[in-house]
């Protein structure tokens, strides 16, 4: 029995400022091509299941193009009779009871499974079943469904559990509403062939356990990632477990360090070609906090005209790292607010600007810390 498991696909995802050639977020756009990709593989090789283990968006509410997306994708699925069971993730889990869960669309197609509920849903069919266990906002009810999954197992046919959460702390996200599974009923793993996981990123087994596999997220949601195993897994379930990962192409990354005190020297050196279409982070390091307001960005990102997006990262002197994060945003906010000072002749028109840029800057914080 041949099952393709993938997760934390995340669409809606976007990061950047850079645009596609269709004039959408590049960032956006890598994310769809990254599920397209995996719905590719799966219509090829034709597994007898396929599961995804949460976060197929990247909100409650995703945009009308996120969702178009996965419709569209995953009607291909359900015209190829492929069986596909679904769980959802704390990405896209309500906080509240008043927002509808978005994977409701899925209700009506005729070979998808859907589990959205905040309780444990048992799939059945001729030789397995699946026991989906959706992301839960409470820690007693998580304890009170996984009590139930334990009821109503059928040692008779193969047995597959699918969760959303960390086992153990190791796998934390750093996320809003994440949870850790509980050691306390951690021996309920070993009543099941196959115990498929989402919400870590990286693809890998976890610890003692022989049969527990994060698939991995499909795409990376930070420049700090800099993992490689993005993909999908193919699972073989028989007399012996099976478990091979399947890496998918995605955009390349580089982090390039530049010495300030080299800095021009050190930019005609670089090689254009090197970075086509490519995530550059330029990490310009050794810098004097009163030199660097001097440097203007967009001449660094000249020196990478063929990346697809350039991200400038300061590292200041030893003796100045402790405020480096401090300085450098206090610094951009505090000359934006002088220049409009300089450039506006009406005070009240001043103010207004001020006001505006202000939740601007704080909007843009809020992004940040939301898509970390």
């Amino acid at each position: 029995m041949q099952i393709i498991h993938f997760s934390d696909t995340h669409l809606g995802f976007s990061d950047l400022d850079a645009l596609s050639r269709s004039g959408i977020n590049l960032r956006e756009e890598d994310f769809y091509k990254a599920f397209k990709d995996i719905i590719d593989a799966v219509l090829e090789k034709k597994p007898d299941f396929v599961i995804h283990t949460g976060d197929l968006f990247h909100r409650p509410s995703p945009t009308n193009r996120a969702i178009s997306v996965a419709l569209e994708q995953f009607t291909r699925l359900n015209s190829a009779k492929i069986p596909l069971i679904l769980i959802a993730g704390n990405h896209e889990t309500p906080k509240t009871k008043a927002l509808s869960p978005i994977l409701k669309i899925f209700e009506n197609f005729e070979y998808i499974s859907v589990a959205y509920s905040q309780k444990a849903q048992v799939f059945q069919f001729k030789d397995i079943d699946f026991f989906a266990l959706p992301h839960i906002n409470s820690e007693e009810k998580i304890l009170q469904e996984l009590e139930r999954i334990e009821e109503l197992l059928d040692l008779n046919k193969k047995r597959v559990l699918m969760m959303h959460c960390s086992v153990g702390a190791h796998y934390l996200m750093q996320e809003f509403g994440e949870w850790v599974y509980p050691k306390s009923k951690e021996y309920l793993f070993g009543m099941f062939d196959y115990v498929a996981l989402g919400h870590w990123h990286g693809f890998g087994s976890v610890g003692k356990f022989k049969n527990l596999y994060y698939s991995g997220s499909s795409e990376r949601t930070s420049s700090s990632d800099r993992r490689d195993n993005k993909g999908y897994v193919i699972v073989n379930i028989g007399d012996n477990l099976s478990v091979k990962h399947c890496q998918l192409e995605l955009r390349p990354t580089f982090t390039v360090t530049i010495n300030a005190d080299n800095m021009e020297s050190e930019l005609k050196a670089i090689k254009q070609e090197s970075y086509k279409d490519a995530l550059v982070e330029v990490v310009l390091s050794n810098l004097d906090i009163s030199k660097s307001i001097e440097i203007d960005n967009s001449h660094i990102e000249s020196f990478f005209k063929s990346a697809a997006s350039v991200k400038i990262k300061r590292e200041f002197l030893e003796q100045q790292q402790k405020s480096i994060d401090g300085v450098e945003s206090l610094t951009l906010e505090h000359f934006f607010y002088e220049h409009i000072k300089k450039e506006c002749s009406n005070e009240e028109e001043s103010k207004r600007l001020i006001s505006r840029a202000k939740r601007l800057f704080s909007d843009i914080a809020e992004l940040e810390n939301d898509t970390e």
